[in-house]
């Protein structure tokens, strides 16, 4: 369908005109294509993308191996659904992901179609493994916008006001944020009172016994790329194994390289029992995985997992193009390099700006809080809004996280070129100014 000869103002009124207002956008623009780290519109206007289809584009748009997979897979067959007749892509990619994740007992993995879905059904085979009701997860975590997974979202606005009742047995814990700790203590001491506020929650909130599952966040994405101590995770950790409670990584936000390894939850030396995965597993196309131990995901019985969808032909050979790319193209090292990079501009911006406050950064999970000073840290959504909006008005592609809706996300492809980055750090220079 050529739609060239319709504008952009004829297409933004068909949009308000046929699509919910709960959809939002970050840009009323409308894209014709995309390559790398840039896409251009109707009109040959070009974006830097510093958002990633958030966090979903760690190899790129269009990348040319990612493209030939997809034709290849789809001149054979769309989807016979694997429920009715199992195809290679899936069998081989769940081999890949028991391959790569993490730990190095038997694995199995499960796929889907959407993060929420991964997580929703690692929830569903904790359930079943344990016996068990209760789900904890995280104050300002996010895990979706089904009703389970928003039962288990922090942030009320916008993801969950009005939308209740929610489902029940969802807890949330402490989740340490070092930046925002009480000035009268060290570090050291905000985690061990982190700690025991964690064991106290245990006592006071939920009982350890009915736990199926907690599902941490390596790096907090939505709640701001809030990036907790090693020590925190480490306890989280050991808490589960001693108490039976199944430990979940949800790596969606931080798969695939993200971190500058290829999942978050290496950076803790910390084996989860279950990881989620989605976003940057295939470049774009729709599929998500539960992958784990084997006693985990086998507890389930024929029929009990599944989905029409799940598991596409066409996601699948996406993502197993995407994995060789990530390894062939060294993109953990490149992660690194690109985060490091961009926070050394933000630091440049900080000495210039006293409203930017901390810089986060775990490889090219990279964010900037945004406070009304550095001394008083309240947090300014106004200014936050300004720089974004002013950064998408301008050719870059930007979003904001944060419960309080002041922290600026970077979520570029780790395949951007040199010119590429520089062109976005130049607008987001003059964003900030």
């Amino acid at each position: 369908m050529e739609t060239l000869h319709i504008s952009t103002e004829e297409l933004q009124n068909k949009r308000k005109k046929y699509i919910p207002k709960g959809v939002s956008n970050g840009n009323l623009n409308i894209a014709q294509h995309a390559e790398g780290a840039t896409i251009t519109d109707k009109y040959e206007n070009e974006w830097i993308d510093f958002a990633g289809a958030i966090g979903t584009l760690n190899v790129g748009h269009s990348h040319p191996k990612v493209n030939e997979a997809v034709k290849n897979q789809v001149e054979k067959f769309l989807h016979p659904g694997f429920n009715v007749m199992m195809y290679e892509g899936y069998i081989y990619l769940a081999e890949k992901l028991c391959q790569i994740t993490p730990g190095d007992f038997d694995k199995q993995a499960l796929l889907l179609n959407s993060g929420a879905e991964a997580v929703e059904n690692a929830v569903k085979v904790s359930r079943k493994y344990t016996g068990r009701q209760a789900v904890v997860s995280f104050v300002r975590g996010f895990h979706g916008r089904t009703n389970m997974t928003m039962s288990m979202t922090s942030k009320v606005k916008p993801y969950k006001f009005g939308f209740g009742p929610f489902s029940p047995e969802v807890y949330q814990a402490p989740y340490p944020y070092v930046y925002r700790k009480p000035a009268n203590l060290t570090e050291e001491e905000y985690i061990d009172n982190m700690i025991e506020e964690f064991k106290e929650f245990f006592i006071a909130t939920v009982a350890p016994e009915t736990v199926a599952c907690v599902v941490m966040e390596p790096v907090q994405g939505e709640g701001g790329f809030i990036i907790p101590p090693k020590k925190f995770v480490q306890f989280v950790s050991e808490f589960c194994k001693e108490h039976g409670i199944v430990f979940v990584a949800d790596e969606i936000q931080t798969g695939f390289g993200r971190t500058g390894k290829l999942f978050g939850i290496e950076h803790f030396d910390v084996v989860p029992d279950l990881i989620t995965v989605s976003k940057s597993l295939a470049a774009g196309l729709p599929l998500s995985g539960v992958v784990g131990r084997t006693e985990i995901l086998d507890a389930a019985n024929p029929g009990e997992l599944g989905g029409t969808y799940a598991g596409s032909p066409v996601a699948c050979a996406a993502a197993l193009a995407v994995i060789d790319i990530i390894q062939e193209e060294d993109l953990l090292s490149k992660s690194e390099i690109l985060g490091k990079k961009i926070e050394d501009k933000l630091k440049e911006l900080q000495e210039k700006h006293e409203y930017a406050g901390e810089i986060r950064r775990l490889g090219s999970m990279v964010a900037i809080e945004i406070v009304d000073n550095r001394t008083t840290k309240v947090p300014d959504k106004n200014k936050t809004g300004a720089i974004v909006k002013n950064a998408n008005d301008n050719g870059l592609l930007l979003l904001a996280a944060g419960l309080h809706g002041n922290v600026v996300r970077f979520l570029a492809p780790l395949v951007i070129t040199d010119e590429e980055l520089a062109k976005g750090l130049s607008i987001l220079e003059k964003s900030f100014a």
